[in-house]
């Protein structure tokens, strides 16, 4: 008797219904990305300088350009070219009284201006920019700097902290329903972040959207990869992971059009709106309704795909109950995930591997730092960085499968890092070569380490598996900014020497996960304790009986 990706087979792997399918969810994945990285744009940084009404208001008098009036009113840089005296400190005089003069005022107060006190920023601050930022709305500047660093954390937070619950929301009332409500949710909650009246409103509707966002982009992912067969399932779940990339494309682009942050909020989160109609153009998953024992759903369904897909419709379907000892439908548990040896095992090596290429993938882009140009064009290039990975992944995973590509992916990222211990500042271009490697082979890791873990798990428990293992990467996200930047104090290198060192053994730990190359979809928890083995046992399995039409008049 055939199992699902046998029944796939004959109504369809990859028709046009899962195409249709395919295309209709890789909306969620790129509208994903200006939730997780759109705070380059949201909460840039100009040039700024302090505001001083009175040097202002000498400037107009004396007809000064605004070449001068910084000449003139503004500190310059610390030693070794520091900002932080040009932007986050003003002369501490008096510019209304007369004795200032036209030129260079402050000659007469003292013979050189480092002898100058300086103070506060009073009156706030000016900022060298024709648009708007959450940083230059709320003043997010020198002592308060940090404030940027929170904001980016609130969403990163929202990610761990909604991981559990989504997932399990997922698996306990399918992926579908989780699917609308948390579209829906982050929708709102976007445009609620667009019209924050203050800092405190804004962090939180940015963790409240964390909360649910991601859940979106990971029901859509677990979604598509269960709608097609077997032969088909890694390829749409790479391309999903490229349709992200596609976003971050499309989204240097708005940014650039639109350089106001609250006009920019809205052009990303009122078109989030339009997955509500995925109530009508996408099913439920029929391995999900099969694990809940939803039968006449799943012959619903299949009996759809097959007319989409232009295949002879299923005279007859009749569900099979499960061959273990069990009556009641499938409900997923947290502790499903560390109920056996092997589903253990995987659980733990998933959780590192997630956090590992999180630190990994944010902390090379920290550690070569910002290159002070264009900042679009910066984004833009960085983010088409990322499409050769993917390339990478679908011409080595046929031959290969996944095991070996992301142990090998893991320890070039790791050597690298290692590497760039040993170079000299001086060769910047050796170093952004380098780094550019690292950061290839995270990308690669990052792109796969989330297919591996959707193949891991029994089909109950499969997006809480992912869920769980992968908010390991938003602990990832939120520390690793402390990690580059603390240790970097101590030591340049030791923050690499802690890259390298987890790279490697993140290498090591992905060869003890068993390859599913050719292996059907585990259903159940026997399933997925037999990945691996020489002989899968057929028994202890989900099984579908299939008659087709010409079948059923013999």
């Amino acid at each position: 008797m055939p199992t699902v990706d046998d029944i796939l087979e004959q109504v369809g792997e990859f028709g046009w219904f899962q195409k249709q399918a395919f295309l209709t969810l890789c909306l969620l994945s790129a509208a994903f990305a200006p939730v997780y990285v759109g705070v380059v744009f949201l909460a840039f940084t100009p040039d700024h300088r302090c505001l001083s009404p009175g040097a202002a208001e000498l400037g107009r008098r004396c007809g000064w350009s605004a070449a001068e009036e910084l000449n003139y009113t503004v500190p310059g840089p610390g030693p070794a070219g520091d900002a932080f005296p040009r932007q986050c400190r003003s002369y501490a005089v008096d510019w209304n009284q007369s004795a200032l003069g036209c030129v260079d005022p402050l000659a007469g107060l003292a013979a050189n201006r480092s002898h100058l006190p300086l103070g506060p920023c009073l009156h706030g601050w000016a900022y060298d920019t024709p648009g708007s930022s959450i940083v230059t709305e709320f003043n997010l500047v020198c002592d308060n700097s940090w404030k940027v660093d929170l904001f980016q954390s609130c969403v990163n937070l929202g990610f761990f902290l909604g991981s559990l619950g989504v997932g399990y929301i997922a698996d306990r009332f399918g992926r579908k329903l989780c699917l609308l409500a948390t579209s829906l949710t982050s929708a709102v909650l976007g445009v609620l972040t667009a019209v924050a009246p203050n800092y405190t409103s804004l962090l939180l509707f940015r963790l409240l959207q964390g909360l649910v966002s991601k859940g979106s982009w990971t029901s859509g992912y677990v979604l598509i990869t269960e709608f097609v067969g077997m032969g088909y399932r890694r390829m749409v779940a790479i391309l999903y992971q490229m349709a992200f990339t596609v976003g971050l494309v499309v989204l240097s682009g708005v940014a650039y059009a639109i350089p106001h942050w609250r006009w920019l909020q809205l052009a990303i989160s009122l078109p989030t709106f339009l997955f509500l109609l995925y109530y009508w153009c996408v099913p439920e998953s029929p391995r999900w309704l099969l694990s809940q024992k939803r039968n006449a759903q799943v012959m619903k369904i299949m009996g759809h795909i097959a007319q989409k897909n232009g295949k002879s419709p299923l005279a007859d379907l009749k569900m099979l109950s499960l061959e273990e000892d069990v009556t009641e439908k499938l409900s997923p548990s947290f502790v499903d995930l560390f109920r056996t040896p092997q589903l253990r095992k995987h659980t733990f090596i998933l959780m590192y591997l997630w956090f590992t290429s999180s630190v990994l993938y944010q902390g090379l882009i920290m550690h070569v730092g910002a290159t002070g140009g264009n900042l679009y064009l910066d984004f833009l290039y960085s983010a088409l960085v990322e499409f050769p990975a993917a390339f990478i992944i679908l011409a080595t995973i046929d031959r290969f499968g996944l095991i070996r590509p992301l142990a090998t992916s893991n320890l070039v990222a790791g050597t690298a890092c290692f590497i760039m211990i040993f170079i000299s500042h001086d060769l910047h271009w050796l170093n952004i070569t380098v780094a550019c490697v690292g950061r290839m082979g995270i990308t690669i890791v990052f792109q796969m380490v989330c297919l591996v873990n959707a193949e891991l798990y029994p089909t109950f428990v499969r997006n809480l598996g992912v869920m769980v293992c992968s908010s390991l990467c938003d602990l990832g996200g939120i520390i690793t900014p402390f990690l580059v930047f603390r240790l970097m104090e101590i030591w340049h290198g030791l923050p690499l020497t802690l890259f390298a060192g987890l790279g490697l053994v993140a290498g090591g730990m992905t060869l003890l996960l068993p390859e599913t190359k050719g292996i059907t979809l585990p259903e159940t928890i026997e399933d997925a304790e037999n990945l691996g083995k020489i002989a899968k046992p057929k028994e202890n399995m989900i099984y579908l009986q299939i008659q087709t039409s010409e079948r059923a008049g013999t």
